[in-house]
């Protein structure tokens, strides 16, 4: 009796452990998903690019959620990429621009994924600028599937988008570029 007491116990423990642990990880896409997007708007037509700098800001807790400061400053600059936010500081976490390449079937799309996967494991998000009508337009890469592909969320207005086919978009525009970001230790 004991010992089915004890193995009942352990089996108890493990599946709370293995729960507790698969729980985490999707809490985090919730709480990036319905904390900070669903809380989050894009301001003007061209702000795309600091309303996803803002995201991240948000998601880090290093800004309020009524922040908006990037995309009024920013408002329908036509001329803004990336590297309007290269190595550039904001609250403790500074942005890169990664994978300034042409466009074309020498694109290093495996190292680019390889990047993507390898910030989603350090528990990162990461920047993605996406062919969208008549342009292109910045999404938040938030996790990767069972499947190895990417979820991205973005803003247009109050309207959420959400690819889940974020590699195949990638694919198809033979490549693009990313910002990813650093934060201090502890953060």
């Amino acid at each position: 009796m004991k010992k089915m007491l004890f193995i009942l116990a352990v089996c108890i423990h493990t599946s709370i452990v293995f729960h507790s642990k698969a729980q985490t990880q999707k809490d985090d896409d919730f709480e990036f998903f319905d904390t900070v997007v669903n809380n989050h708007n894009q301001l003007f037509q061209m702000s795309c690019i600091p309303s996803a700098v803002e995201m991240i800001l948000k998601y880090h807790k290093v800004v309020d959620f009524d922040f908006y400061n990037l995309q009024n400053e920013w408002q329908n600059k036509a001329d803004g990429s990336f590297r309007d936010f290269n190595n550039r500081e904001l609250y403790g976490i500074t942005f890169s621009q990664n994978f300034v390449l042409p466009r074309n079937a020498t694109f290093p799309i495996d190292s680019l994924f390889q990047t993507i996967e390898n910030e989603l494991k350090s528990e990162k998000k990461v920047i993605i600028s996406l062919p969208a009508e008549g342009g292109w337009h910045m999404f938040v890469i938030c996790r990767q599937t069972p499947d190895g592909d990417f979820v991205s969320y973005s803003k247009l207005g109050s309207h959420t988008l959400i690819l889940r086919n974020t590699k195949e978009i990638v694919k198809k525009s033979n490549g693009t570029e990313i910002l990813t970001y650093r934060t201090p230790p502890g953060m």
